[in-house]
């Protein structure tokens, strides 16, 4: 089985399309080397996101939803949205603790940070617990100052352009 043999922190943000997709990209390098991989997704809940259907032929790539199907209310999450994000950073946890995975991805959780629905010091906290042979990936706008200056790699996703501002709906298979 393949290992790393240090783990960096990777952070994906800003306010263009394309992170979910580059740590996709990244995990399924990883696990094409036979890395064991699994991402997180907080605040998306069973939509038919194309990713969980091609994932399933990828060996060692494990994706797992902890999120509604419905938008989360900035600054005033439901007690459903407030209980499964708790369950998925008990789980996020649970996996470094265990030592069961190589690369964690944890999307979204910049957003989850910034509408409540976990705290910065919680992430901080994970970050800090992180074994050093694992590779940490996180996700989504807004990444709070003290995560970046904790990362190994920050890369930022401007929007320039984006077809939604001419009235293009989400496609199914580009967009989800």
């Amino acid at each position: 089985m393949a290992s790393l043999a240090k783990g960096l922190i990777q952070v994906y943000t800003g306010n263009g399309k394309g992170k979910t997709t580059a740590a996709l990209g990244q995990g399924l390098r990883a696990a094409g080397h036979g890395l064991r991989v699994t991402m997180i997704q907080f605040m998306k809940g069973k939509i038919n996101y194309g990713e969980l259907e091609a994932l399933r032929a990828v060996d060692g790539f494990t994706l797992e939803q902890f999120g509604l199907p419905t938008f989360v209310k900035k600054g005033a999450p439901s007690p459903e949205d407030l209980r499964l994000a708790a369950e998925g950073f008990a789980r996020a946890e649970q996996l470094l603790r265990e030592g069961s995975v190589d690369v964690l991805i944890l999307d979204e959780i910049n957003v989850a940070v910034d509408y409540g629905l976990l705290t910065l010091e919680q992430v901080l906290g994970l970050i800090e617990a992180k074994p050093p042979q694992v590779e940490l990936i996180l996700t989504g706008r807004y990444a709070p100052p003290e995560i970046l200056e904790r990362a190994d790699l920050v890369s930022e996703v401007r929007e320039v352009k984006h077809p939604y501002a001419a009235g293009v709906q989400a496609r199914e298979g580009i967009e989800y």
